[in-house]
């Protein structure tokens, strides 16, 4: 049964009573052949512009912004996250940000709402993939009540290097805002203590479901990994933070997040070349929502092509 405007599988007007109506659009749904994909807004957060490219000089950096009619200081990040439904599986890829009070991060953490706005059920979710452990990845699994209602068979696939990762992180690297790398740290910890035995490691690369395949990049973190959704001739990636942005037109560009920039710089480079070959769909969390596109080749760098809404 494919996702509806209104729910999973049709009007759901008891959810509809339990959140509020909001005048902006939060979900966005598609298919891939046989797969159903749901893009549901996490929401948005403020980040300074400086770590947008850390590596760049302060006045390109500020010309690229202004080009594109973007603040000098600061931002609304999207935050953006997909549910997927194939082979009698539901597959949630990431799970936004949560609930951080400390971090006065009001406009995001939306997941759960608006998951229940559009009638999901978290019960009915089997499978969740997590591109990475950065806290606006699972902080939504960590809100007060969401383990009591998610499925208890519910497997977590993530990759191993990631699991270890957290165990001592390296933030040499990142140039992230005051107060972000403790947030991560005590996340993570507190992530792999409470869904320790419903975690699933995997090396590489592994088939979640029929024509959902989690493949490991890593450099954004050693650990991170892109979904490759494929069926017929239909093919999506979900990116999760190897694309940013700012990474189309600056590909080179170190975002302060990546706690292996130059790395993520090559990841980035060889995923934008693969998509503009293939002209496959690209779906990514920090991308304006609902961020399905295409790539396009524009010279050394690229060009993101958004898609027309299909109603």
């Amino acid at each position: 049964m494919a996702f509806s405007e209104t729910g999973a599988t049709g009007p759901d007007t008891t959810a509809r009573r339990r959140s509020p109506e909001e005048m902006v659009p939060s979900r966005y749904a598609l298919r891939i052949g046989e797969i159903d994909v749901l893009v549901v807004s996490d929401g948005v957060l403020p980040l300074p512009t400086t770590m947008l490219a850390h590596n760049a000089e302060p006045s390109v950096r500020a010309a690229w912004l202004d080009e594109m009619f973007l603040p000098p200081d600061a931002f609304d990040w999207p935050l953006n996250a997909v549910l997927v439904r194939s082979g009698g599986q539901t597959i949630l890829i990431d799970a936004g940000l949560g609930l951080d009070p400390d971090l006065h991060l009001p406009r995001a953490g939306q997941l759960v709402m608006r998951l229940e706005a559009a009638g999901i059920d978290l019960g009915c979710v089997t499978d969740v993939v997590l591109t990475h452990m950065h806290m606006d990845h699972i902080g939504g699994l960590l809100v007060d009540g969401v383990k009591d209602r998610l499925n208890p068979d519910l497997r977590i696939h993530v990759a191993a290097a990631e699991v270890a990762f957290w165990d001592a992180p390296d933030f040499s690297h990142t140039a992230m805002p005051s107060g972000f790398p403790d947030a991560l740290r005590s996340a993570a910890k507190r992530f792999t203590r409470e869904y320790r035995s419903a975690l699933r490691p995997f090396a590489e690369e592994h088939e979640v479901a029929p024509g959902v395949v989690v493949h490991r990049t890593g450099g954004h973190t050693p650990g991170h990994s892109v979904v490759r959704l494929a069926s017929g001739k239909d093919r999506l990636t979900f990116a999760g933070d190897a694309v940013f942005p700012v990474g189309f037109e600056q590909p080179d560009w170190h975002n302060g997040f990546e706690h292996d920039p130059e790395e993520a710089a090559r990841v980035r480079v060889r995923l934008l070349r693969e998509l503009a070959e293939t002209g496959e769909w690209l779906v990514a969390t920090h991308l304006p929502f609902p961020s399905v596109g295409r790539v396009a080749r524009e010279g050394e760098a690229f060009r993101w092509v958004p898609a027309f809404w299909d109603y």
